[in-house]
């Protein structure tokens, strides 16, 4: 994934004013100014790295020098230096949480990412862990991003990627067959259309009508395996399954092994568990 740095610069900046305020207040009272110092960004688990490349080009555009140790997406030990980090010390100090934030986060959801893809790869099955929308307002490219660096696919990055026909559409709709006639008809041939169901019955109708992506949502994995057979029976084994909804590491095999193509999982980014990453100034 990848952004012109100037909007990649405008997000960061947004982040460090949210936490800067009108200032840094401890910094002004007790560190003297035009000090440089060193520091080390060190690792306190162990894990998979994400946003060095985005901590490096934060730290950089604010006029500090960065040297990366390690690289996004190795693996990494306990009190392993990522990067080390020298200039303002009023700098380094005011912006620490700010980069130590999302690199915690990036790293937790890069971890916890690829520690699922290696149990569906060594089991040999074909279905990818897939990311969804549930992020923190704000961090939805950081997020993703670390998602794909943990080998999983974002999915949807914005709402314009793709037609995702759910419930509350459903709803309003009437049903499967008129949301994807209207999706076809009145969308860029170029936009997948993906249908959200809860039953057999209406994961046959979408596909009859043309849907590229089937979405069997809180289904057990039971349920599932019987909707992926009821849609190859029917002749639809090129459609893609999805499975999504009350999915996580304790069930991800029992779902893996129910023949879809995507299981999407919320807790990847929605409730991932943070990196224990911290900065130390080095003594002279």
């Amino acid at each position: 994934m990848f952004i012109p740095r100037n909007l990649l610069e405008d997000k960061l900046r947004q982040i460090l004013a949210d936490d800067i305020g009108q200032g840094d207040v401890t910094v002004a009272a007790v560190i003297p100014s035009n000090l440089n110092v060193k520091a080390e960004v060190v690792a306190k688990e162990d894990g998979v790295v994400a946003g060095i490349e985005e901590a490096t080009f934060f730290a950089e555009t604010l006029g500090l020098t960065v040297k990366a140790k390690v690289s996004d997406g190795e693996k990494i030990k306990n009190r392993q230096v990522l990067m080390q980090i020298s200039g303002d010390a009023q700098t380094i100090l005011s912006v620490e949480r700010t980069m130590l934030n999302l690199l915690s986060r990036m790293s937790g959801i890069a971890t916890k990412t690829r520690t699922l893809t290696e149990r569906l790869k060594k089991a040999k099955v074909k279905a990818k862990i897939a990311a969804t929308r549930k992020s923190a307002p704000g961090l939805l490219y950081f997020d993703k991003k670390a998602v794909v660096i943990g080998s999983g696919d974002p999915h949807r990055l914005h709402l314009d990627d793709m037609i995702l026909i759910k419930d509350n559409h459903l709803a309003i709709v009437g049903s499967v067959e008129e949301a994807v006639k209207k999706a076809k008809a009145n969308a860029s041939f170029t936009k997948k259309i993906e249908v959200e169901v809860t039953n057999v019955e209406d994961a046959l109708k979408a596909t009859k009508v043309g849907a590229d992506i089937v979405m069997f949502d809180n289904f057990s994995p039971k349920q599932a395996k019987e909707a992926s057979q009821a849609l190859k029976k029917a002749g639809f084994g090129s459609v893609l399954l999805e499975v999504s909804g009350g999915i996580i590491g304790d069930n991800l095999m029992q779902y893996a092994k129910a023949n879809v193509d995507i299981i999407s999982m919320g807790e990847i980014t929605n409730s991932v568990k943070a990196l224990d990453i911290s900065l130390e100034i080095l003594k002279n």
